[in-house]
C-alpha cells in the first residue's frame, strides 16, 4: 500500500474518531452513565476494506453521471460525519 493511501486511511480513522468524540448524543449518554457513578472508557474498532476499482467512463454503471459516489455512498459517509470535498456525489 502506498504512503498516500496509508495517509488517507489514517485521515479517515481520525475523522471517525472526531465524529464520535464530538457527538452530542454520545456525550449525553456518557454523562448519564457518569451520573450513575461510573467512569466510561469507550473503545471502538473500525475495519476499513478497500477494493481497487477499474476506471469507468463517465456515466458508466456504478456511478451517478460520472460522480465517484452514489447517493447511497454519500448518505453513508455523511452518517459518519465525513465531509466530501468539491461537492463530490452531490
Amino acid at each position: 500500500m502506498n504512503q498516500r493511501l496509508q495517509g488517507l486511511i489514517q485521515q479517515l480513522g481520525e475523522a471517525i474518531h472526531e465524529s464520535v468524540a464530538e457527538s452530542p448524543q454520545i456525550a449525553g449518554v456518557v454523562q448519564d452513565i457518569r451520573k450513575q457513578g461510573f467512569d466510561v472508557l469507550l473503545m471502538l474498532e473500525a475495519t476499513i476494506g478497500l477494493n481497487e476499482v477499474e476506471e469507468q467512463p463517465a456515466g458508466a454503471p456504478g456511478t451517478e453521471g460520472g460522480e465517484p459516489f452514489s447517493p447511497q455512498d454519500v448518505s453513508f459517509l455523511r452518517s459518519l460525519r465525513i465531509a466530501l470535498e468539491d461537492g463530490a456525489g452531490e
